[in-house]
This record gives structure tokens, sequence and C-alpha cells, in this order.
């Protein structure tokens, strides 16, 4: 039996009374009411219309800890696993999981005694992405800066009375059938295309972006030796006009390089190359064309054989050239060139710790 005071007693009767108190909370008032009365559980739970096991919980609760006892529920499950953040963010960073490349979320729980979901979170927290890896080349290039701002400087502030062409060949272009139709997008279903493919053979795509006014110059050809290059060069001579100098941005393929292409060149001195650093292709603003007819056209198209292939390269060009967009050019040499350095000296900091590594782990023992 509970035994009130007076002050508990008019306490409880207020909270049992109240429309403005939680209906849980009523009821447990009720529940403590009752008791104090003499009443026995199976009494108190048949006229309450409850149960046993809860009036004798709330009964026990109110006892031990008077009226915050019923106020609020218990936590309920298990407590949270505090999660050593540091040691994460270092196995993370600093380590490989056995037999493996990089740490995914279980892996990285089960070394920790957590759940996935909170390596994730703190992952998230953290900026951290594992399974995420992205290439880089720096470039080794002795004439890097000299390259680097020649072409920046084309780009940001062009010669008067002259045009700047990206040209760039796009090799191995593939004419690529599917061994079975795919399904078409509908509501709640993505494209379906078979993983494989019948091969049709290659084509060759010449093209020369124009830095001012984003029309394109190309030209789709069998193979991509010297000669097929000096068949485009004169298709650009062809199609530019004749009172303009011509900047030529390319990369430092032998093709472009070649005694032949060079005698050309002599004879047409309008032209002007410029050769981006090696290992720099990112110079040449045409890769960036290159990467959108690839992701618009090229990637999900369907060819049955070359010249098929070629149409749709023409089609896709003829239609960007009606309404060309130029890639404009925001970063100055100066920038550039600060991220070069910085990217040369962590290398460069890395490939010593290892060196100096591999150097103790050969020193003979003593």
């Amino acid at each position: 039996m509970i035994v009130l005071t007076d002050e508990q007693e008019s306490e409880l009767t207020r909270l049992a009374r109240s429309k403005r108190t939680s209906v849980r909370l009523v009821q447990r008032a009720r529940i403590v009411l009752l008791a104090a009365q003499g009443l026995q559980n199976k009494d108190i739970a048949e006229q309450l219309g409850i149960g046993r096991v809860q009036v004798a919980r709330w009964r026990e609760r109110y006892v031990e800890s008077g009226l915050r006892g019923i106020e609020r529920d218990l936590p309920r499950g298990a407590p949270p696993v505090k999660v050593d953040v540091a040691k994460l963010v270092e196995l993370t960073t600093q380590t490989t999981p056995e037999a493996a490349t990089h740490w995914s979320t279980r892996k990285m729980g089960e070394v920790l005694g957590v759940s996935a979901s909170t390596v994730m979170r703190h992952w998230q927290a953290h900026g951290l992405k594992p399974h995420i890896v992205r290439g880089f080349k720096v470039s080794r290039d002795p004439k890097f800066v000299e390259k680097l701002e020649d072409i920046v400087g084309l780009y940001v502030s062009p010669p008067e009375h002259a045009l700047v062409l990206c040209c760039d060949e796009k090799s191995q272009v593939q004419a690529l059938d599917r061994t079975q139709p795919g399904l078409p997008l509908k509501k709640g279903r993505a494209q379906t295309m078979t993983h494989d493919d019948k091969r049709h053979g290659t084509t060759t795509l010449f093209a020369a972006l124009n830095v001012l006014d984003g029309q394109v110059i190309a030209q789709c050809q069998q193979r991509h030796r010297h000669a097929e290059w000096l068949k485009f060069l004169r298709q650009i001579d062809r199609e530019t006009p004749k009172d303009r100098t011509l900047h030529l941005i390319a990369d430092n393929y032998a093709t472009h390089k070649h005694p032949v292409v060079q005698e050309w060149l002599a004879k047409h001195p309008r032209f002007n190359m410029h050769f981006t650093p090696t290992s720099a292709s990112w110079l040449n603003m045409v890769e960036r064309f290159f990467r959108d007819i690839t992701v618009n056209r090229l990637r999900r198209g369907v060819f049955t054989s070359v010249p098929e292939l070629v149409t749709a390269i023409d089609e896709y060009i003829a239609h960007h050239n009606i309404k060309p967009k130029p890639f404009i050019w925001t970063k100055s040499a100066a920038d550039i060139l600060q991220k070069v350095i910085r990217a040369n000296s962590r290398l460069s900091s890395k490939q010593n710790g290892t060196l100096h590594q591999v150097k103790q782990s050969r020193m003979p023992r003593r």
C-alpha cells in the first residue's frame, strides 16, 4: 500500500483531473491514487481497463522516485555506443583493412564495434569518401611554366585578327551494337541495355574547337597517322578565313610533329602550333567537347556499322554548330602553377618518406 502526504495527494489529484496533462500521466496518477486507497493491482487494472503488469510497474516507480518516476518513460533500447572519432578518422585516412585496398562502412564498423550507419555518419561529417578515388597526373615537363603561360594566355587574351583552335584526335571510337534490344525508359524503371556488345569497327574523330565562339571543325578518318593529321590541317585551312592567323593548340603526339607535317607548316606561315605540356591534356579545351559528345551521343548509341557511327558524329557536330557555346577559361596561369607546385611538394614529401622507410628497412641490423 502507498501512503501519500496531503501535498502528494493534492498534486496527484490535480494531475488526474487536468485536461492539459498527457493521457499517460493522468492514467499513472490515477493508478497511484487508487493504490493509496488500498486497492490491489488486479482491481486497479480492472477499473482502469489496463494490464496488471502496467499497474505494478507504475506503483513501483512512484515508490522509488516519487512524481519524477511517473512523469517520463525510461530510455528504451541499448545505450548508445560511444565512438572514438579520432581513431575512426585515423584508421580511414592512414590505414587499409586486411586484404583490401580501402575501408567500407561494415569493415570499419566491425573494427570499432559500431554500426555501419554510425561510421557513415561520421565519414560524412568529416568529408571522408574511401570508396572514391580520383585520377591525377602531375606534369614533369621541364618547360611546363613556359607552355602553361603560352596556352592560358591564348585563352584569356587571344591575339587580335587571329583564331585560336584547340585540336586533337579522339581515336578508337567504336561502332558498338547491342546483342539484345533493351527496354525503354518508363515510370519506375530505368532504360536497360545489355552489358555485352557487338563490335563493328572503329573511327578516329579529328576536331578543332574555336575558342572564340565554340564552333567545331571536324573530320572522321579510319586511322590517325601524320597523313590523316595533315589532311585535317588542310581542311582547317579551307574552312577558316584566309586573312586570319591561326593558333593551333595540340598535344605532344608524334604525329603532330612529323617532318612531313613540319614541312607543310613551314609553307603555311599563318599556322602557329602551341603544344601542351606532357601529361597535361586538360589544358586543351577540345577535351571538354570530346567529353560532351561521348556522354550525349556515343556512350548509349547503337551503331551497326562504322558509316552509321560517322553519320551520327557528323549530325551531332552539325547540331552543335547551329548554336555553339564556347567554354570559358577562368583560371589564371599563376593560380594553376600554385596548385601544381603544391601537388609536387606533397608528392615529393611522400616519395621522400617512402624512400626513407625503404632505406631504413635495408639497413643491416646490429
